[in-house]
């Protein structure tokens, strides 16, 4: 019912920047919650940063002033810009929507696929 496709990854020198997107589609009521999450080889997924329909955010405090998530309601599509990236953040990224179907109102989280990002020293 809801696809996320993610784009932007790739490798990057340390103190260099990316910026990821992630476009949802499909039978899309809203989005009340968009978010970012990583996870690194041995290592539990965790939150990196998420926005909500009116703009709030809030991030993971190893990316705080350094990443920045935006989103644009109209595309149904949240951005996640970052900077001076450190080798730790190398993970593979997923982006996360929490969505209201049209049919019936209901709601429902879903994934995307993932994108690699890898910081080399």
């Amino acid at each position: 019912q809801v696809a996320l496709v993610e784009s932007g990854g790739g490798l990057v020198q340390a103190g260099g920047s990316l910026r990821l997107s992630c476009a949802a589609s499909g039978t899309i009521f809203s989005i009340n919650l968009m978010g970012w999450y990583r996870q690194a080889p041995g290592k539990q997924r965790e939150l990196v940063a998420r926005i909500t329909s009116s703009g709030s955010t809030n991030y993971a405090d190893s990316v705080k002033g350094r990443f920045t998530i935006s989103r644009d309601n109209a595309k149904n599509t949240v951005y996640l810009q970052m900077n001076s990236l450190k080798p730790e953040d190398t993970a593979v990224y997923k982006c996360n929507a929490l969505v209201v179907l049209t049919t019936g109102r209901t709601v429902d989280a879903y994934w995307g696929q993932g994108t690699q990002v890898t910081v080399s020293s």
